[in-house]
């Protein structure tokens, strides 16, 4: 990765915004895709020469000021907004509390008998789940990090019917993650591996596109029952790097049949108890 994070996220978001959608006319031929930076500088309030120093990272303590209206013309999203506030902040970067998951919450999530439930950690790795939880996702290479199943695992393309926007939401989710916490040595890691192992990843993350996903719909071909389609929720655990995720059918339907088959046949397979999340590695 770029230690230039501002500078090549600025330049990215830049090359994304259309002259039009920034009320500029689109004259003539155009080198680059998106806004020049002399566009950016003038609608911004900056000069030029300011704003290269900040893409070329030979300044890197804009104040809220200056991000707050090249918020504005970049046109970012709130969650942007908020990556874009915490990779420009100075200050020491904090390292995630590894929280325990606790027998209270293994006990909860292992009653929910109808509903997958998935506990992961910043960097996608699945420290935790229910039954159903665990059947979704068995029987792959890389069933126990979701980001790796999605772009290194050989069945991740089958798996997920919907690949590409599950790939493109995945990436902009692990950019939100950096929000949290900027400089996360193993979220660091992972976007570095992913980079060099996946091209489809290498390609998306230059996009730098940045959503936090909270709710959403999901399209698996399971090897077990065949097409599922679930909706969910993710909910992050308070003060933790952790992410609750929770699945549903839609009450009296297929999907839903198919979630209890997939729990009757899978009732026999030993669970594995959850990782003791103080041991992890940051």
């Amino acid at each position: 990765m770029s230690e230039n994070q501002l500078g090549t996220f600025l330049k990215a978001r830049r090359a994304s915004v259309k002259p039009e959608e920034a009320g500029l006319p689109r004259t003539g031929t155009r080198r680059v895709p998106g806004l020049r930076r002399e566009e950016v500088a003038s609608l911004a309030g900056l000069s030029v020469d300011y704003y290269t120093r900040l893409e070329q990272g030979r300044e890197q303590h804009p104040s809220p000021s200056v991000l707050n209206a090249l918020a504005q013309v970049l046109r970012l999203s709130p969650d942007a907004q908020r990556y874009l506030f915490a990779i420009a902040t100075a200050g020491p970067r904090v390292q995630p509390r590894h929280a325990k998951v606790s027998d209270n919450l293994i006990a909860l999530i292992s009653e929910l008998t109808d509903h997958p439930v998935v506990i992961m950690d910043d960097m996608y790795n699945v420290v935790a789940h229910n039954h159903l939880g665990r059947a979704i996702y068995a029987g792959h290479q890389h069933s126990d990090n979701i980001a790796r199943l999605i772009f290194l695992d050989p069945g991740g393309r089958t798996f997920y019917r919907d690949w590409n926007r599950i790939a493109w939401a995945t990436v902009a989710g692990i950019r939100a993650a950096a929000t949290h916490y900027p400089g996360h040595s193993g979220l660091l890691a992972l976007i570095g591996e992913l980079t060099v192992r996946s091209e489809e990843f290498s390609k998306r993350w230059a996009k730098a596109e940045v959503q936090e996903k909270t709710t959403g719909h999901v399209q698996y071909h399971h090897p077990i029952v065949g097409d599922l389609d679930l909706n969910y929720e993710t909910l992050r655990l308070n003060g933790t790097d952790l992410l609750m995720k929770m699945f549903r059918a839609e009450p009296a339907t297929e999907m839903a049949d198919k979630l209890a088959m997939l729990g009757s046949i899978t009732a026999e397979d030993q669970i594995e108890a959850p990782e003791d999340l103080n041991s992890r590695k940051p």
